[in-house]
C-alpha cells in the first residue's frame, strides 16, 4: 500500500471546510436557541439536517483519498 502527498492533501483540505462547516452550524444554532428556547423544536432538525450535508461532503473527500 502507497502513500502518497495527494491524498493526505485531499483528506486535510476535505475535512477543513466541513469541520469550520459543522462548528459555525452548531455555534448559530446554539445563539439561537438562546436567544429564543421555546424554538428549539423547529432549529434543531434544521441543524441536523445542515450538519448531515457538511458531513458528507467530508465522507466524499474521505472515498476520493481512497480511490487516489
Amino acid at each position: 500500500m502507497t502513500f502518497s502527498i495527494s491524498g493526505g492533501l485531499i483528506i486535510a483540505i476535505g475535512g477543513i471546510g466541513p469541520a469550520l462547516a459543522i462548528g459555525f452550524i452548531g455555534m448559530k444554532a446554539m445563539e439561537a436557541i438562546g436567544r429564543n428556547p421555546d424554538a428549539t423544536g423547529r432549529i434543531l432538525p434544521a441543524m441536523l439536517l445542515g450538519m448531515a450535508f457538511a458531513e458528507a461532503i467530508a465522507i466524499y473527500s474521505l472515498i476520493l483519498a481512497f480511490l487516489k
